[in-house]
């Protein structure tokens, strides 16, 4: 019987050794995730980084070149605007002029469709 017991506590340590075994693997396995998912973060979040820095960059030379475009026209667009001024004002007097000879010299005169009524 004593044989039967020592059997059945050599069995019993057995399967404790098993599960004891089995729990550390599993705590193996949960830290090998972890660390593996904490390597993968890293790696996305240096991913990430570059591809904005890229972005940042071409961004600049973009918008840098915008930039030089828009100095350009408000350059543009104040000389034009210069010279509409200086063109107003130098030809203003003459204009004012022919546009008053234009509507006070009236030449009263009966239109050739106009018939006499007799």
């Amino acid at each position: 019987m004593t044989s039967q017991s020592q059997g059945i506590q050599q069995l019993l340590q057995a399967e404790k050794r098993a599960k004891d075994k089995l729990e550390e693997a599993k705590k193996r396995k949960v830290k090998r995730l972890r660390q593996a998912k904490e390597e993968a973060m890293a790696e996305i979040d240096h991913y990430r980084l570059q591809r904005e820095k890229e972005f940042r960059n071409k961004q600049t030379n973009v918008m840098g070149s915008q930039g030089n475009f828009s100095a350009k026209i408000e350059e543009q667009t104040t000389e034009t605007v210069r010279n509409l001024t200086s063109s107003y004002h130098k030809n203003m007097e003459s204009m004012m002029k022919k546009l008053l000879n234009t509507i006070c010299d009236i030449n009263p005169e009966v239109h050739p469709n106009f018939r006499h009524a007799v």
